[in-house]
């Protein structure tokens, strides 16, 4: 349910903003999902793949608390990623192959969406004993603080970026897999001979790097509306 590039919408006056994704996997992502939504069977929809993204992504959570007690049960939290890719990354894509669009119920549940499953996610992790509580919050704040920045964007620039540099939502998904994996084996690192828990010392950089990217583009977009509207 993401928006389009710019158009405005039967005359309601809403301008949807120009989407941007530079990440990684941008090209192979589009052409995968262009190839699905043409093959869907009709009785799929554009809200049922929503509803399946956000079931998903809080099915991870939960599988992630769980973990706690059995880590083989990780591997269902690695398949209700996928699920979540699936359903977050389809919905919209299926609507415009259909030419059924709707970018202002798009951009805004699309996106709530994000942020509860986000919060549901976040909140998993934190139960699960692999990382600390406070690693979880600083990585859910940061992500939220981001996910603000981006949206205010969208409102103000016209521009919506679903990629930050090489990264975006699938790469995130793609790196919590494989810290998935890694942590089935053991839960730990060992870093210049300390060791600490592996999604301690991911969620930190995690978070770092989120922190670090809101405060360049923040710079960036505030510039760049200052010159749009500079003290006359």
């Amino acid at each position: 349910m993401s928006t389009q590039i710019a158009a405005a919408n039967h005359g309601t006056g809403f301008e949807n903003a120009q989407r941007v994704n530079q990440a990684l996997t941008a090209r192979m992502e589009k052409r995968a999902l262009r190839w699905l939504a043409e093959r869907a069977p009709r009785w799929v929809s554009s809200d049922q793949l929503t509803v399946l993204g956000l079931g998903a992504q809080i099915g991870a959570g939960v599988c992630y608390a769980l973990s706690r007690y059995d880590r083989r049960i990780l591997l269902m939290a690695i398949a209700c990623l996928a699920l979540n890719w699936l359903g977050d990354s389809l919905d919209g894509t299926l609507a415009r192959a259909r030419r059924q669009e709707r970018p202002r119920y798009g951009f805004y549940v699309d996106h709530i969406v994000d942020v509860l499953g986000s919060v549901a996610l976040m909140c998993g992790l934190g139960a699960s004993g692999l990382l600390h509580w406070s690693t979880a919050m600083a990585m859910l704040i940061a992500f939220l603080v981001l996910s603000s920045e981006s949206y205010l964007a969208a409102y103000t620039l016209k521009c919506f970026e679903l990629s930050q540099g090489v990264f975006g939502p699938t790469e995130i998904r793609i790196l919590l897999a494989a810290g998935s994996l890694a942590a089935l084996r053991s839960p730990l690192a060992t870093i210049f001979g300390h060791k600490l828990l592996l999604f301690d010392l991911g969620g930190a950089i995690a978070t770092l790097g989120m922190a670090a990217m809101a405060v360049a583009v923040t710079v960036r977009h505030t510039a760049e509306l200052y010159g749009q509207e500079p003290l006359r």
